[in-house]
């Protein structure tokens, strides 16, 4: 048992770090003046008049793609890379967010249990592909996934909580529901 939960939490890491590269690649990546813009209104369109039901709903649906066996990993690594995308974007022409590292939002309390979440949803896709190419009974692997997704579920709404407590402490969104004022 105790070997299967360290090798369990080493996944996880995997997962975690995979997500935290993919978000720093992103995040690191410069953007041409109209790509950064563009991005900065796709953004502004999708939170439009969003709380925080509607956080949690976004990072729930990316999630729960995420323990799709294989096509989770993936997900999970393009999400990483938008999301980072998106940082870049706005930091462009925002001077207290460009001083910073792009790392400092995931250190955030919402940030540690989003990494969290997605790191155990990409890990288990990829124990999933193991499961089923090695034609694990089903039985073995639905109980701890289920369990997975209620974890997840639990941990992204309590994050969704928290991320729109601090949007609205800090000004709430720019109007239009464009991103917060920086």
């Amino acid at each position: 048992m105790r070997f299967r939960i360290k090798r369990r939490l080493f996944y996880l890491s995997l997962g975690a770090v995979a997500f935290l590269v993919a978000y720093y690649i992103g995040a690191t990546t410069k953007l041409s003046d109209k790509d950064a813009s563009d991005l900065k209104k796709q953004f502004a369109d999708q939170t439009q008049g969003i709380d925080q039901y509607g956080i949690f709903a976004n990072n729930m649906r990316i999630a729960l793609g995420m323990f799709i066996p294989a096509f989770g990993a993936g997900l999970g690594v393009f999400s990483g890379l938008s999301t980072g995308m998106v940082f870049s974007a706005l930091a462009k022409n925002s001077p207290i967010l460009s001083s910073y590292s792009p790392l400092i939002i995931m250190i955030s309390p919402f940030g540690v249990m989003e990494v969290f979440a997605y790191g155990l949803a990409m890990s288990r896709s990829g124990m999933l592909v193991y499961q089923l190419v090695k034609r694990k009974p089903w039985r073995e692997y639905v109980v701890p996934t289920a369990i997975e997704v209620g974890i997840a579920v639990v941990v992204l709404l309590v994050a969704a909580i928290i991320e729109w407590g601090l949007i609205v402490q800090f000004g709430g969104l720019a109007p239009g529901g464009n991103s917060l004022r920086l």
